[in-house]
């Protein structure tokens, strides 16, 4: 059995997008700085917990709205 482990996605740039917000912006309501808002984005970071359900409260957004995971082929 070969175990494929799934990746973590986001819709986080569209959901910042449509509430008008800059990634600058979205960082300082969460506590983080912008880098992080644009690995994010990017798929290259993970957020915590904490950072998930602050990202959909500032966004107005459940986290089933702005994450999800995909296996990878």
């Amino acid at each position: 059995m070969v175990f494929i482990e799934p990746v973590i996605k986001n819709k986080i740039k569209l959901a910042r997008v449509e509430k008008g917000l800059t990634q600058e912006e979205l960082a300082e309501l969460v506590g983080v700085t912008r880098q992080t808002i644009g690995l994010i984005e990017a798929g290259k970071y993970n957020p915590t917990v904490k950072l998930c359900l602050l990202l959909g409260k500032s966004l107005s957004k459940s986290l089933d709205d702005i994450f999800w995971l995909e296996e990878e082929n």
